[in-house]
């Protein structure tokens, strides 16, 4: 699942937003945003998770908790992370770095989790998307040289052609907007020092831009964008110096997000699976693959969703996640920074539930499968173990009924109800009632069950950092964090008690969701809950509806069968 940026970028004059961390919220400015998803809705009408009370509740009832591990299929973790070491899973029955697969599992040295997108020759990190890699498989069958062919292809593959098709608008459309984008903060890049130049040592103020007389297109462009600059708060006022800062830094993030998409994902000819995986990649059976490099030392997204679910807090952060007193981490590395492929997909949620994963937090998603049924056919194995599957909704504003976000629950949105029943889909909310929503997360009244908090969230980073993201991938793990809570005060709970217990007990709302329709806009209409997930009442709901009840009913059944033993007697 791509990161959300908020970071302000410049294109052609206009203001425009790129998919990055915050960079403008400081965390010892701000601390209040550190813990606001954990808040009680009640209290502070923040619609926050009510992290704490779920847990005074649970305590009161004389409950003890077991440790539940959650897999985080990601891009990584940082396993080392001093907000996260003391809560990884740890294979007690492999023995580390001796080169052998002590525990017969088919991986070894798997001491934290796996990693299905690396091999001998190192890791893949940046990768192509899903619908590049469907263009250049179908192209030639489809659109090749000879039309008779083309349209017996066609005829004899529908399922394929209408992806294919669905494909080729994308990456042509996206392929384009990609390269324009690219093109264009390079040229921005290289007009900093004409812009500061421009502010002939003044700071940055509506009077200094006024002055500014540009004589050329070069100057009048940079002049554009400098005025909009002048715009955000974070640099207004500012002396030359720092506005030089400010957009060199902005420009780097703008220059480095598009270039990956026009140079790796949206670039045909960019393969880096073959060599560094070193698997057949079409041999979907095919099971034992990858290394136990755990980490992206490049990416942030894994680590940052682990410390949601499980960070602890140490030293002066104060960061902590939903379950951090009793999940453990198990870091299953297979999202690279592009589109996660289905066959790595389907072995990690079997990796992670061979090695006793009790909930899988899945935040990444794409607008095509090639390999749907595998992925499904995991799903299916997911649920006979009873494990939950907790997956993010997806970051495109869009009613996902309409754009179909695999891997989904449902195998055709026309159906009533999903296919399986152990997984939760989850939307993206603020710290702001009157924007619930966030504006970039998709919905559904019927496909995406919850909201839990997703922008402005303050978790772990690699290097043994903390940093601001947002998107539905951020809240996926707070209900992946939630599930953990409940499972484990309550282990005898089933994924579909769990599902139900979040769901019926969220808190509602029906402001306005800020959506381009004329229906369905109102917050409690784009999801089945129609709130925002609170744990202490999911827990009072499950302690009630389904703990007390099965606690209560064990007793009169050893009566039962007491009496009947004595009468056979």
């Amino acid at each position: 699942m791509k990161k959300i940026f908020i970071a302000a970028c410049f294109m052609t004059g206009f203001l425009s937003f790129a998919q990055t961390a915050d960079t403008t919220l400081d965390p010892m400015i701000d601390k209040d945003l550190m813990t606001w998803y954990h808040k009680d809705f009640a209290s502070t009408n923040v619609y926050g998770v009510n992290t704490q009370n779920a847990y005074k509740y649970l305590e009161s009832k004389g409950l003890k908790p077991k440790k539940v591990i959650v897999g985080v299929l990601d891009s990584g973790v940082q396993v080392d992370h001093p907000g996260l070491i003391n809560n990884m899973w740890t294979n007690v029955n492999e023995v580390p770095n001796n080169g052998k697969d002590d525990d017969g599992n088919g991986y070894i040295d798997d001491v934290h989790g796996w990693n299905f997108i690396g091999g001998k020759n190192g890791d893949v990190y940046d990768d192509n998307l899903e619908v590049t890699r469907v263009v250049k498989k179908y192209q030639s069958v489809f659109e090749g040289p000879n039309s008779t062919t083309n349209k017996a292809n066609q005829a004899k593959m529908p399922e394929e052609f209408a992806m294919y098709m669905k494909s080729k608008d994308i990456y042509t459309k996206k392929g384009i907007e990609a390269k324009q984008g690219y093109e264009t903060y390079k040229r921005i890049q290289g007009l900093i020092p004409t812009m500061i130049g421009m502010l002939n040592g003044q700071n940055l103020t509506p009077e200094a831009i006024a002055a500014i007389k540009p004589t050329t297109q070069e100057q009048a462009m940079a002049a554009s964008v400098l005025g909009q600059v002048a715009q955000d708060p974070a640099v207004k006022g500012k002396s030359p110096a720092d506005v030089q800062k400010f957009l060199e830094g902005q420009m780097k993030e703008a220059v480095d997000y598009y270039e990956v998409q026009a140079t790796k994902q949206y670039n045909l000819d960019f393969d880096p699976r073959a060599e560094i995986v070193g698997d057949n990649y079409d041999d979907y059976s095919e099971k034992s693959y990858g290394n136990n490099h755990y980490a992206d030392p490049k990416g942030e997204h894994g680590t940052h969703v682990a410390g949601i679910i499980a960070g602890l807090p140490q030293g002066k952060e104060v960061q902590y996640g939903v379950g951090y007193k009793v999940a453990k981490i198990m870091a299953v590395r297979a999202v690279p920074n592009g589109d996660e492929r289905d066959k790595d997909v389907a072995n990690a949620i079997r990796y992670a539930v061979d090695n006793g994963a009790k909930i899988l937090n899945m935040s990444f998603g794409k607008p095509v499968s090639p390999g749907k049924n595998v992925v499904w056919e995991a799903f299916k194995y997911a649920q006979d173990k009873g494990v939950l599957l907790v997956k993010a909704a997806g970051n495109e504003n869009e009613n996902v009924a309409e754009n179909v976000y695999f891997p989904t629950n449902y195998k055709d949105v026309n159906d009533a109800k999903p296919f399986i029943s152990n997984m939760i889909v989850v939307g993206a909310s603020t710290n702001n009632n009157e924007f619930l929503r966030a504006d970039f997360s998709n919905y559904n009244q019927k496909m995406v069950n919850v909201f839990a908090p997703g922008e402005k969230i303050y978790s772990t980073v690699p290097g043994n950092k903390y940093a601001y993201l947002q998107g539905t991938s951020m809240a996926a793990p707070v209900v992946a964090g939630a599930a953990a809570v409940l499972m484990a005060y309550m282990p005898n709970l089933t994924p579909e008690q769990v599902i139900e217990s979040l769901v019926k007990s969220s808190n509602k709302s029906s402001v306005n969701a800020m959506i381009n329709s004329n229906t369905n806009n109102r917050f409690d209409l784009i999801s089945e809950a129609g709130g925002v997930i609170d744990v202490k009442k999911a827990a009072e709901y499950a302690f009630t509806n389904f703990y007390k009840a099965t606690a209560s009913a064990a007793p009169a059944k050893a009566k039962v069968l007491k009496r009947k033993t004595v009468k056979k007697k």
